[in-house]
């Protein structure tokens, strides 16, 4: 690998010492940061003494492939952790030397970890009573899965930014310029809170913001935390410092003194997690702890066309803002070979997806590899991301996409899999509409399509019928069954006669039936399910869903195995369980065209030759999500106590945004940017966000310095 002389410089000299090293993204700092484990590790550095601390799980990807791609070094075992898995590991490990100080009501038994689903579950179960007898939220016309998560999101800023829950009302309270209802609001806000946290020490449960705080108050201090980890972990990796909350920064200036080596990476320009407690003043703040700060400013990833573009597009933030910065005139030759934009603006929204197919397939002819491509919107909600798969599909490139917030429920194998639980449990009085049970037999049956999977429930589903609402094949009349065919039929009835004649018990429950299910008849030859590994990712991902749903609600609600089969399926109709899951990002194609939202690329830390940036006169490229219940820029260490959240406050929050995300992607693209325009937006509102006047202001410049 060539290094650059910053690169060299830093790993030639000693690693006996704390480093700070900080630069814009495409500078090579991660690059330098697998090289600086790979060089700890051959000087015989034991791997278990190593940690490598990150904001999320997959930032860390890049030092556990070194690790792979290194024979010397491939069968090392470093860590790697966030805030969340340090804190409910140590809480694991040290229980029974704090419990007594926690306010849990049963000390001397262990504890429950919630996850995200089974904390919104807890949620709703706490605020559900509340909406519908003493009229909390009642002026609010938001679905009630949103009212719980951002409840949730309040607790955990508590816990990451530092303060008491009994503080968020007060704070959001403080800042508001509005009516009197939406005070009100806020205090239903804090009692949903305060009764959440109640219950939770009432029944041993520690969701992520009381595992946090367990572990700042009570952990941190105890020395016999601190000198396990001392003893454990001698080298430190920090990568992305900039999105960690401030809490993570105040345990690492504490323990940054106890290491024998560390080096605390920074990206200049980023705090993308903002909205999740990210802290890029608090993280930037560490380097005084380091005794050597170094910055790598080479770009080792834009073409001069791009250069073009982020000089384009600094001169015209800055004008936004209200201070012009002089850049040089963006040289129109390099400026048209790396911005490239329809001939005719389109209309309609389906028209600009037609041509970002066509541009795509104009781009795998000419040689580039699909996975070099990538195509971002602010938001990939499920229309574009259904037009632009099909258009891809239609002319063979192969694509992936990745949302971290798409619903586990949004998925058609998770649909389809607990519409057959419930068919098959009609005790449960959950009974599927026929529309739905076609559709997932369509999904699991190979050689029925939805025509004939309508035709075929039409005749073997009784919805009404408690004690056997799957009538066999038999029951389709003769002129039918030749339509749907019989090969069809013997699909069915072999999926029929599993699930009559499944062993029900005490213990079968509703995660042991789907993977039954599913390994003894969806898997095998003669199902959709047999070669699908995506669905099969997806089943998987559910069964550990509900096993998690299972263990963290059994024995604290009056319910049995049974219904609480039946209970996690109705969260999941309602939205508020199966939100989100864990989709590693090692699972992707490296070879096929990638489909992100903005924030979700950016995270993974991946130049590209060629950006798609779609929908760019939308204004969600740098409005603020509306969300009534919390406010991220007033629950944050640095706002100041009696600041008023006002529209000039809105408006700074959103160029910053903007120039964050335009320049933090520009920084990760190698060659080309094209955008994806149109007239209306995908309901049929114009287009005039900032964004698209930006690159307006780009090209007339460029057109004026060559006149």
């Amino acid at each position: 690998m060539d290094l650059t002389k910053a690169q060299k410089k830093l790993l030639d000299g000693s690693q006996a010492r704390k480093v700070f090293l900080h630069g814009l993204a495409g500078t090579g700092k991660t690059t330098a940061g697998t090289l600086w484990l790979k060089n700890l590790l051959q000087d015989g550095i034991p791997g278990h003494q190593v940690l490598v601390y990150t904001p999320q799980r997959a930032l860390a990807l890049p030092y556990q492939r070194t690790l792979r791609e290194s024979t010397p070094i491939s069968h090392s075992l470093i860590t790697t952790l966030t805030l969340g898995g340090l804190a409910r590991r140590m809480v694991d490990l040290f229980w029974p030397l704090v419990s007594h100080h926690t306010g849990i009501s049963d000390p001397d038994l262990p504890p429950n970890f919630l996850t995200l689903e089974t904390a919104q579950y807890y949620m709703a179960h706490i605020v559900r009573p509340l909406i519908e007898t003493e009229g909390l939220f009642g002026s609010l016309t938001i679905n009630r899965n949103r009212i719980y998560s951002q409840i949730l999101d309040n607790l955990n800023k508590a816990a990451i930014v530092g303060f008491p829950i009994q503080e968020i009302c007060e704070r959001l309270k403080s800042a508001w310029v509005g009516g009197i209802e939406q005070l009100n609001i806020y205090d239903d806000v804090q009692t949903c809170a305060n009764r959440f946290r109640t219950f939770c020490l009432e029944n041993n449960l520690l969701d992520f913001s009381l595992q946090v705080e367990i572990f700042r108050e009570h952990l941190w201090p105890l020395p016999q935390c601190r000198d396990h980890l001392n003893e454990t972990y001698r080298h430190l990796i920090v990568d992305n410092l900039e999105e960690d909350p401030p809490v993570s920064h105040d345990i690492l200036r504490d323990w940054l003194p106890d290491f024998d080596s560390a080096l605390m990476i920074f990206d200049e320009g980023a705090g993308y997690r903002f909205f999740l407690g990210a802290d890029v003043e608090s993280g930037f703040s560490l380097r005084k702890s380091c005794q050597e700060q170094v910055a790598f400013d080479q770009n080792l990833v834009n073409s001069r066309g791009i250069q073009q573009i982020k000089s384009g597009v600094i001169n015209a933030l800055s004008i936004l803002q209200g201070h012009p910065e002089e850049t040089p005139i963006p040289d129109s030759k390099f400026l048209k070979e790396a911005l490239i934009t329809p001939e005719t603006n389109p209309r309609y929204f389906p028209s600009m997806v037609h041509w970002v197919a066509d541009q795509i397939k104009a781009l795998v002819d000419q040689g580039t590899s699909p996975g070099e491509i990538v195509v971002l919107a602010p938001f990939m909600p499920d229309v574009l991301r259904f037009t632009l798969t099909q258009q891809l599909d239609q002319l063979d490139i192969p694509h992936q996409s990745y949302r971290p917030s798409r619903s586990l429920r949004d998925e058609p194998a998770a649909q389809t899999m607990l519409t057959l639980a419930a068919t098959a449990f009609p005790e449960w009085g959950l009974h599927p509409k026929r529309i739905n049970l076609a559709a997932a037999l369509m999904q699991v049956i190979d050689g029925l399509d939805l025509v004939r999977a309508q035709l075929l429930t039409a005749y073997i589903y009784h919805e009404n019928n408690p004690q056997e609402p799957l009538a066999p094949f038999e029951a389709v009349p003769s002129e039918y069954r030749d339509r749907i065919t019989y090969q069809v039929g013997e699909r069915f009835e072999r999926l029929r006669n599993w699930m009559l004649s499944v062993e029900r018990s005490e213990s079968f429950t509703l995660d042991f039936f789907m993977n039954r299910l599913f390994g003894e008849v969806l898997s095998q030859p003669g199902f959709n399910f047999h070669d699908d590994l995506d669905s099969g990712n997806t089943i998987a991902s559910l069964i550990e869903s509900i096993q998690k749903f299972r263990w963290a609600v059994g024995g604290h609600l009056p319910t049995d195995e049974v219904s609480l089969g039946k209970e996690y399926v109705q969260m999941v109709q309602d939205g508020v369980i199966a939100a989100q899951y864990v989709h590693t990002r090692e699972n992707l194609d490296e070879d096929a065209v990638y489909l992100a939202p903005a924030y979700t690329f950016l995270i993974s830390n991946r130049p590209v030759d060629v950006q798609f940036w779609l929908d760019i006169g939308s204004p969600s490229w740098y409005q603020r999500l509306n969300q009534p219940l919390t406010q991220p820029y007033v629950l944050n260490r640095h706002w100041k106590k009696g600041d008023l959240w006002d529209a000039e406050n809105e408006l700074t929050a959103a160029h910053r945004t903007l120039e964050r995300l335009s320049l933090g992607l520009l920084n990760r693209c190698r060659k080309k940017i094209y955008l994806g325009m149109s007239e209306l937006d995908v309901r049929g509102f114009e287009n005039r966000g900032l964004l698209i006047r930006i690159f307006q202001h780009i090209l007339q410049r460029a057109q004026r310095g060559q006149a």
